[in-house]
């Protein structure tokens, strides 16, 4: 079965909910399906290491997970309007699927969330493209057409969606976030198999 592979790093969850919405919209297109899978954190002070089944949540992702998707949601929290290191970390680990080339010409979406509206929601979506554009991939954004992007008071970009956490990450997902988390979902998948990937 093709699938979507959704690959995210959370911290308080935001961004793990986020997932799920965008997964529920992968699942709308028949014939197609979401992988949630995330990364282990990673140690700022010491080399870090993990069991290989995570205590909770998804489980850790695998270049094989990446390799043989059909396209790419990609999410992280905001972290000095950058992706987490953790993230990061994975992706720079992806040097042989780059050599090889098995990334070109698959869809790939990003989505993050922050603890304030003006964090560097646009800075960090845009900094997870950059390793996609690298890797061949063809960036989908959110189109106008989708009017929560008009209307929202808290989280949603052109570029991905978004969400406003609070400073104590207390604040739920906005029905306006939710809808653009599962719309972007479902346009990776539309697209997916449109390319027949």
């Amino acid at each position: 079965m093709k699938y979507i592979l959704v690959l995210y790093y959370s911290r308080h969850g935001s961004t793990s909910e986020m997932a799920r919405q965008i997964a529920h919209g992968i699942e709308k297109q028949n014939d197609i399906e979401a992988r949630i899978r995330t990364v282990p954190p990673v140690s700022t002070v010491c080399e870090s290491t993990e069991s290989s089944i995570p205590k909770r949540g998804a489980p850790y992702v695998t270049l094989d997970d990446l390799r043989n998707c059909s396209g790419l949601a990609l999410g992280s929290p905001t972290h000095f309007g950058n992706m987490a290191a953790s993230l990061k970390y994975f992706l720079d680990c992806t040097s042989s699927l780059w050599l090889s080339g098995e990334l070109i010409g698959k869809p790939a979406a990003v989505f993050t969330s922050a603890s304030s509206l003006h964090g560097g929601h646009e800075t960090t979506l845009t900094s997870m493209m950059l390793p996609l554009l690298h890797h061949g991939m063809i960036v989908l954004g959110l189109p106008y057409s989708e009017v929560e992007l008009l209307h929202t008071k808290t989280g949603g970009t052109p570029y991905g969606p978004s969400h406003c956490s609070g400073v104590e990450n207390s604040s739920s997902l906005s029905k306006d976030e939710q809808t653009l988390c599962r719309s972007l979902g479902e346009r990776l998948a539309t697209t997916a198999m449109k390319l027949n990937t």
